[in-house]
């Protein structure tokens, strides 16, 4: 799977708009009207996302089982607990913090994943078959963690959990499984969904990074007011993206994963979907603003650790095959200094046989030779 430049830079798109966000929300008002349009703008790119998924991947996603139920495993049963034990440990006294964490941890990455997983030159096509079920297993799963792990600390109604996940998120599923459909009905309604299909890519970027600019942009003055939120953040973020790092890449060794499959499996783990997450958020804890601020914080630590992650993975995988080749040169070598040595044999053999043969025949010629001189010599002594 080739990806297009602009997949490729997408990741500096979305800090080009962050940046942008946040200093455009600081020196104007637009902070103030961009609260109103976050979740306007995820809707729409929700639809083109859920438009451009493949429901065949998901069949094809569970048809690996080792790296599906990897991934899976990780996700959703490993980074919950992990991200409930960083709180707890970074931010104790502070529940907003704690949930904000949380959100931003168990929802998995559903589209530049694949950019960082292409960038360090690893199997895009298996990382792309587990988009849909992280999709899936995160907006019915993340109202779950929210009442298992916090349920009795902070006032949270599962029915209005529910409520404001449907309006962000099956709204646009529902809106997608409509139009495709509509496709199939007749040539008309067809070419206008080609027509949409034709702009989904492009849309999908464009309403990330008008999602992205709006959510900056709403909690400017908020982080610029408390600077020290950032620090906070950055030390447990940092120390997820290390242990998950190390311990996926330990656990996928074990499991027998090749260096080609093994990135996609640590980039499914560690990248993660903040724009989702910050959707819920908006939606679930409109009077609760320090989840979104933390929420808002996340990408500015998490994008230029995974790329940092991507400079480690290549040179990792460079020395590995540097070591696998000279390996493989050490018995080529040893094996062309055997033929030498064989070949030198032979050559020795020969001149001792040739030798031997030599010295055979001057032993056989002398005995011929005197056998001859025997044979004159009784005849004479016949004579007389």
């Amino acid at each position: 799977m080739e990806l297009e430049w602009d997949e490729v830079l997408q990741p500096v798109i979305i800090i080009a708009s962050a940046l942008f966000g946040l200093l455009l929300g600081y020196i104007s008002s637009f902070g103030d009207i961009s609260v109103h349009l976050i979740e306007p703008f995820l809707m729409v790119l929700l639809y083109f996302v859920f438009l451009s998924a493949d429901g065949k991947k998901l069949k094809k996603a569970f048809l690996n089982i080792k790296f599906t139920a990897t991934a899976v495993f990780f996700n959703f049963i490993w980074t919950p607990v992990f991200a409930f034990g960083l709180g707890k440990l970074f931010f104790y006294h502070n529940i907003d913090m704690q949930i904000g964490l949380m959100m931003l941890m168990v929802t998995p990455c559903t589209d530049w994943y694949l950019v960082l997983t292409a960038l360090a030159k690893g199997n895009v096509e298996l990382g792309a078959s587990i988009l849909p079920l992280n999709l899936l297993l995160q907006i019915v799963l993340m109202p779950v963690y929210l009442l298992i792990f916090y349920g009795g600390r902070i006032n949270i109604l599962a029915g209005d959990v529910l409520l404001d996940v449907f309006i962000v998120l099956v709204i646009p599923f529902t809106l997608s499984f409509i139009t495709k459909r509509l496709e199939n009905r007749n040539d008309k309604l067809k070419n206008i969904v080609e027509k949409i299909r034709d702009f989904d890519e492009k849309a999908e970027i464009i309403f990330l990074c008008l999602a992205v600019i709006s959510m900056f942009a709403s909690e400017s003055k908020s982080l610029f007011d408390n600077p020290l939120m950032f620090l906070r953040m950055l030390v447990p973020m940092i120390l997820f993206f290390i242990v998950n790092f190390i311990v996926v890449r330990f656990i996928g060794t074990k499991l027998k994963f090749n260096s080609y499959d093994l990135i996609p499996l640590n980039f499914t783990t560690l990248a993660r979907n903040s724009p989702l997450s910050l959707a819920i958020a908006v939606a679930a804890f409109p009077d609760r603003p320090t989840i979104s601020l933390a929420l808002v914080i996340g990408p500015l630590i998490e994008l230029p650790s995974l790329l940092f992650i991507v400079f480690i993975i290549l040179n990792i995988n460079k020395r590995k095959n540097k070591a696998k080749s000279s390996s493989e040169d050490l018995p080529a070598e040893a094996e062309e200094n055997q033929r030498e040595v064989n070949i030198d044999s032979s050559k020795e053999e020969g001149e001792e046989n040739q030798k031997s043969a030599t010295t055979d025949e001057k032993v056989e010629k002398e005995n011929l030779e005197r056998e001859n001189y025997v044979s004159v010599d009784i005849s004479n002594f016949k004579k007389e």
